[in-house]
């Protein structure tokens, strides 16, 4: 570590520390494994992230994603700490294989549209959580469980922590940017909100809360009922969690003009992850807001988010008596602000100005993502996102694959396919060609052919590879050709093209091969001469 960023370090990772405090009890009590289990996360994943991961100004702790996946699976396990640990464990150890596989690179293609959607889901699903403890009411496990206890909720509403919840949520949004960067809103919305519980309003608080060291949690093997609901959510919060940070570290490279490592990202943040989980903390990612909050109050290296993991456990050591006033409603508060910088709104302003599949995608993966569950969300987006841009590909590949003369660029190519006039069709292939082009292959071959055609070539010379689906079509079009008495040319095939073709047919299919389409060209003229010969000599009609 440079001496010069010592300072910035210092004063971002302390700035962090503050920042991330709230939030951390906030996620832990939403999780509802309680606010120390919040500020183990923070600290255990927050300095070995740092420590170990891949983006030196990133700071690292629980997310509002991560949390619902726990809240989830707590009320799915009746709240049984031991297996919802031994899920986090297992999920560090996820991320770990994640980057040592090296699929930091894979995750980050998720198209935009499916990170919005299950992102802004995920904003809903907080909002709608904290939508009782506003009211003063406990939430119910699930958002429908919560939306269905609504109305009893609104039927008896707690005016006192109603009015405190709001207070604090409008405190944390309109607190001045400039006294922001000494006294965090968050932060101030704990204090203030602490101070009226204790001396003013009789609202629920968090009560007494232990401090001092975790203590061990080993991982527990799950009874088979169980085993697959925690290998499955184990599964959900590495992905997320994977794809949480690996967002944030984006932002971090905007914000510093670096370039984070995305694979050791990932096994920081398995690392992180697995200690968290041992000792009683909930799981986290990289934390986009508290990032930016360090960059800006100066943190450059790994040291940051070592100051803000350290900062959080001295806190720790003492915080008990102090966090004990806390009213819930004042944490609702909070979570829904997070819940709202969760939602993309920014892509939700634009969204009709551009392409109307992208946004009904976006608002598909949001509905499965509040109604159903995240990975049926994002498995969804990614596969229909996938399946759209084959078929757009396909679609272009199609529209190119015709007989078009007006591409070739030499004169003794064009006057040989002029000669040949339409006994000789030429079919250029540009690019790879996808199996969402390959079933429409033959029958655009067939479309375009004259009926006087004698000889067709195919041009791969623009063709770097072929799947299993091309190959197929082209032998389709080999027997095409043969059953109606045409010859089939293959031109500018690479070693990829021909050594596919040959394993996938026993051979090559057609009638030759040739490395230029000149040569084509002159071989089909000369066999086109040859034909025409053989048919004055036996007295035959030519065409």
């Amino acid at each position: 570590m440079k001496l010069d960023h010592l300072r910035g370090d210092l004063t971002g990772g302390i700035t962090a520390g503050v920042v991330a405090l709230p939030l951390a009890l906030a996620l832990g009590v939403a999780s509802g494994l309680g606010p120390m289990a919040g500020l183990y996360g923070a600290i255990f994943v927050g300095f070995f992230a740092a420590v170990f991961g891949g983006t030196a100004s990133q700071i690292s702790g629980p997310t509002g994603p991560m949390v619902v996946v726990l809240a989830g699976l707590f009320a799915s396990l009746s709240g049984d700490a031991s297996l919802i640990f031994t899920a986090i464990v297992l999920a560090g150890l996820f991320q770990v294989v994640f980057g040592i596989l090296g699929l930091g690179a894979y995750i980050r293609l998720v198209p935009y549209p499916v990170i919005s959607g299950f992102m802004s889901g995920i904003g809903v699903i907080i909002i709608i959580l904290q939508l009782s403890p506003l009211l003063g009411h406990e939430s119910p496990s699930g958002t429908l469980g919560a939306l269905g206890h609504l109305p009893t909720a609104l039927g008896d509403i707690h005016v006192a922590n109603l009015l405190l919840g709001l207070g604090s949520l409008a405190l944390v949004y309109f607190w001045p940017a400039s006294v922001g960067k000494y006294v965090p809103a968050p932060l101030a919305a704990l204090v203030v909100g602490g101070l009226l519980a204790y001396g003013v309003l009789d609202v629920p608080v968090l009560g007494d809360i232990p401090s001092g060291l975790p203590s061990l949690h080993l991982p527990v093997m799950p009874e088979q009922s169980q085993l697959f609901l925690v290998i499955e959510a184990a599964l959900i919060l590495a992905l997320l969690g994977a794809i949480d940070s690996l967002l944030t570290s984006l932002v971090a490279d905007n914000m510093t003009r670096t370039r984070h490592n995305s694979n050791r990202e990932l096994i920081g943040q398995g690392i992180g992850n697995t200690f968290s989980g041992l000792f009683g903390g909930i799981a986290g990612a990289g934390a986009t807001m508290r990032t930016v909050v360090n960059i800006r109050s100066g943190g450059k290296t790994r040291a940051s988010g070592a100051v803000h993991a350290l900062l959080l456990l001295a806190i720790v050591l003492g915080l008990g008596p102090l966090a004990a006033n806390i009213p819930l409603a004042v944490l609702a508060g909070i979570l829904v602000k997070v819940g709202l910088d969760i939602v993309d709104w920014n892509y939700l302003k634009r969204a009709h100005q551009g392409p109307r599949w992208d946004l009904l995608l976006m608002v598909m993966v949001l509905g499965l993502t509040v109604f159903v569950d995240l990975i049926t969300a994002v498995a969804a987006g990614v596969v229909l996102a996938a399946l759209s841009f084959v078929r757009q590909v396909a679609q272009l590949q199609i529209e190119n694959l015709r007989y078009r003369p007006e591409h070739l660029d030499s004169p003794e190519e064009k006057a040989l396919l002029n000669d040949a006039g339409d006994a000789v069709m030429l079919f250029d292939f540009s690019g790879p060609l996808s199996f969402g082009a390959a079933a429409d292959l033959g029958h655009r071959v067939r479309e375009h052919c004259e009926p006087g055609s004698r000889i067709l070539v195919l041009d791969f010379t623009s063709v770097p590879y072929l799947d299993v689906s091309a190959v197929m079509a082209v032998e389709n079009i080999a027997a095409d050709a043969l059953s109606s008495g045409k010859h089939l040319y293959l031109v500018g095939m690479n070693t990829s093209v021909t050594n596919t073709l040959k394993n996938m047919n026993g051979g090559l299919p057609g009638d030759a091969s040739f490395t230029t389409r000149l040569d084509a060209l002159k071989a089909a003229t000369e066999h086109l001469s040859k034909q025409h010969d053989a048919e004055l000599g036996s007295g035959l009609p030519t065409y």
